[in-house]
């Protein structure tokens, strides 16, 4: 008997509608994130060049700090995902409160760094941009550390919402929030003509509303309204914050989280050094191919919306099948939930490369740049489409099983050898020029979609206890 008829003839924990209403609004709100930025740029090009080029560099920097906040989120909604399927809520909301202390803990502190150094820092990096780059880049830095906090608290929110499978909820607020940023961005340009001040409070002011939104759904609070209608926030969930639970230190559960959320900032934070490695190196290919490689990954970014986008299902399903102690039920879902992001990721990237000539009809770009902005767009969707599903997807799937280590010393070997070392030689030793930087970044994936194919199919996945 099949894995599918062993299946069926058991209760299954989700079903296709469920899946559906996962994953759905987890697309949408990716590509929301992804149509704000779009316009924040059109806007911010209205401030002058200094404000677009000190956003664009802050940005990078933002990113480290970012992926930091994301993976110690992520590493709690696997601890999450294993306790709710385990039915333990009473430890799933511990656990929630012990993540949203050590968040705001430690985006605090990141905060308070970066507001003292922040300077040094930019010249460190950006030392050689002009004084009035650099002086839109503090503005803009100083202003953004305010908002670390704030990034961190709503991480550590939708973390809980993830893991229990509603992602609607997150993605409501990622709407409002997103249309007061652009709201303000308007205002702060256009009106208060603030330059780069007028998109940076902007931010802030979203970022705030999200944290406070999604934290205040994450306890259980009873109120009145006029008119004698009581509210409960949290009535339909069971899992939920507790203040007694937030100001314990309990080291044990930190440790469980940890122990997720460190190998993947390893691994994110090393992928986005590289990625300012990889930037230099770019450089120094002309003026035309720089101008074609940043249109590209405008596209690209696009383009990787579904894979990227069904990453906390991999986490949300696999951790509670594992936590369920189910593990046939985990991997008839990672295999199931890797063919739907086979389909999703063949489907959309074909659409993306359909619509790119479009995208380029909005650029000023000579016809070899077009032309090589396509080609880039081509390589990098195929392999988007057929590897990245398993290089990135299915990795998510495999540290929701608690086989984190296993995956980041895949992952970091494969962007530093795979990636940098293969761009530079590829790009300059072999004269490829972004081709070769194009080439380098689809055999990482691929050598990484081997290595997770093989690694589920051992079965060594299985082995790991997470809680």
């Amino acid at each position: 008997m099949n894995r599918r008829r062993l299946m069926e003839e058991k209760q299954m924990l989700f079903s296709d509608e469920d899946l559906k209403a996962m994953i759905v609004p987890l697309i949408l709100e990716q590509l929301l994130v992804m149509l704000v930025g779009i316009a924040d740029t059109l806007v911010v090009s209205h401030a002058g060049e200094a404000a677009v080029s000190g956003v664009s560099l802050v940005n990078q920097f933002n990113t480290i700090f970012i992926y930091l906040f994301t993976a110690l989120a992520s590493g709690g909604a696997v601890v999450l995902s294993q306790y709710i399927g385990r039915k333990e809520q009473e430890q799933a909301g511990k656990s929630a409160s012990q993540l949203l202390m050590s968040g705001t803990v430690f985006s605090l502190a990141t905060a308070v760094l970066v507001l003292i150094g922040n300077e040094g820092m930019l010249r460190l990096l950006f030392g050689r941009v002009e004084d009035s780059v650099m002086d839109a880049c503090v503005m803009y830095l100083r202003i953004s550390a305010y908002s670390y906090p704030a990034l961190a608290v709503y991480h550590s929110g939708a973390a809980v919402y993830r893991s229990l499978g509603r992602t609607n909820v997150t993605m409501y607020i990622s709407i409002l929030s997103n249309i007061i940023n652009v709201i303000g961005n308007v205002i702060g340009v256009f009106v208060l003509h603030a330059g780069v001040a007028g998109v940076a409070w902007p931010s802030l002011i979203a970022r705030t509303f999200s944290a406070a939104a999604i934290t205040v759904l994450c306890f259980r609070i009873s109120f009145q309204i006029p008119g004698g209608r009581r509210i409960t926030t949290g009535e339909k969930k069971e899992v939920f914050y507790s203040l007694c639970w937030i100001f314990h230190w309990d080291t044990s559960c930190l440790k469980k989280i940890l122990r997720i959320a460190i190998p993947n900032g390893v691994e994110n934070g090393i992928f986005q050094l590289v990625k300012v490695a990889l930037s230099s190196i770019v450089a120094l290919f002309g003026t035309y191919q720089i101008a074609a490689n940043g249109v590209a990954q405008s596209i690209w970014s696009l383009a990787a919306l579904s894979g990227v986008a069904m990453g906390p299902a991999f986490i949300t399903v696999t951790g509670q099948c594992m936590g369920k102690r189910d593990v046939p039920a985990a991997e008839y879902y990672l295999t199931k939930l890797t063919k739907i992001t086979l389909m999703l990721s063949s489907a959309w990237n074909l659409l993306i490369f359909l619509l790119t000539p479009l995208f380029l009809s909005f650029y000023a770009l000579e016809p070899q740049t077009k032309q090589l902005v396509i080609w880039l767009v081509l390589i990098h969707n195929v392999f988007n489409a057929a590897a990245f599903p398993f290089s990135g997807a299915l990795s998510n799937g495999l540290r929701a099983a608690g086989d984190v280590k296993f995956t980041m010393y895949v992952s970091v070997l494969s962007t530093i050898v795979g990636r940098l070392f293969l761009s530079y030689l590829l790009g300059i030793v072999f004269h490829m020029g972004v081709i070769g930087i194009a080439a380098a970044m689809v055999f990482d994936w691929v050598l990484r979609a081997v290595i997770f194919i093989r690694r589920k199919r051992s079965g060594k996945w299985k082995l790991f206890e997470v809680v």
